[in-house]
């Protein structure tokens, strides 16, 4: 192609938070003089609800509910009709990151396999008809300020499993006696930091294959009227492999991912939620699972 465009953003992080400027530069490449029909941005920022193949059927509130939402919709023409040189030109740009209600708040960028959070540049330069039209998107990504959940009250949470403890339990004579407790740092994480805490197998009459420990996030879709709610894995890490000794603390230590975690979100029409899974499976293959509600916050 003899044009091209680039949006390139002065952070390279790309992070912005709700009332910052968002700036940068557009660099036009063009192999030889081009004439145009004005040259626009436009900043989009799409809140987006996909319902799972399971909710057919439910109620019209849940349709209607999982229509797109607009969170930022603004448009400028940065240059109007004319020739752009050949060689490179480079074009700066502001725009302020301002919801289109002032009275609502961004939501963090997210995604996920419901739900999605998307905020994107578009750079669209109009041609006459015997020239194709040239974009280019460029993503950014959207997050709360730091320190938004200081208030946050955060406490040690204490577990013990034990066969006795176990929910939804199908065949409990492969479930062997067992001992585990431990701990989790709290049940409020900063995204900043990874989730903390330790486990230990006090005892076990069978042997242990794996000790794993499994993020998920739990999408919620719809209205009071009625939601669907579905729960999917992040990401799995091994903590103890093999028949651990018993009685020693094993460490939790996870890190979370960056696009596909943001601080736990409850909206009109969708909720953004987690839980961690702490997973012991057996080596029988019989697996016992605990699950942890957790709260993701911006600190």
């Amino acid at each position: 192609m003899s044009l091209s465009v680039d949006i390139q953003l002065k952070r390279l992080s790309r992070i912005y938070h709700q009332g910052e400027t968002v700036s940068g530069v557009l660099v036009l490449d063009s192999r030889s003089d081009a004439r145009h029909d004005g040259i626009t941005l436009t900043m989009d920022g799409v809140a987006s609800v996909q319902l799972s193949p399971r909710s057919a059927g439910l109620i019209e509130s849940i349709v209607n509910s999982s229509k797109p939402i607009s969170l930022i919709n603004q448009s400028v023409e940065v240059a109007k009709s004319g020739k752009i040189p050949s060689g490179q030109t480079e074009i700066p740009f502001e725009l302020a990151l301002v919801p289109r209600n002032s009275s609502k708040t961004l939501y963090e960028t997210y995604h996920g396999v419901y739900i999605t959070v998307q905020y994107s540049l578009r750079c669209d330069i109009k041609r006459s008809l015997l020239a194709k039209d040239v974009t280019k998107m460029q993503e950014f990504i959207v997050e709360y300020r730091p320190g938004s959940g200081d208030n946050e009250e955060q406490k040690i949470v204490n577990f013990e499993i034990r066969p006795e403890t176990l929910q939804n339990v199908r065949d409990r004579a492969r479930i062997p006696q067992f001992l585990v407790r431990g701990h989790l740092d709290t049940s409020v994480f900063p995204l900043s930091k990874p989730i903390t805490g330790e486990v230990t197998v006090c005892e076990c009459e069978r042997g242990i294959s794996s000790i794993e420990l499994q993020l998920v996030r739990v999408e919620t879709c719809g209205s009071a009227e009625g939601h669907t709610r579905e729960a999917s894995e992040i990401q799995n890490i091994q903590i103890g492999e093999g028949d651990v000794c018993r009685c020693i603390a094993i460490p939790i230590y996870m890190v979370f991912p960056r696009l596909f975690t943001c601080s736990t979100t409850v909206a009109p029409s969708f909720k953004i939620e987690f839980e961690l899974n702490i997973v012991i499976i057996f080596d029988n293959d019989h697996l016992v699972v605990e699950t942890f509600p957790i709260k993701l916050i911006r600190s």
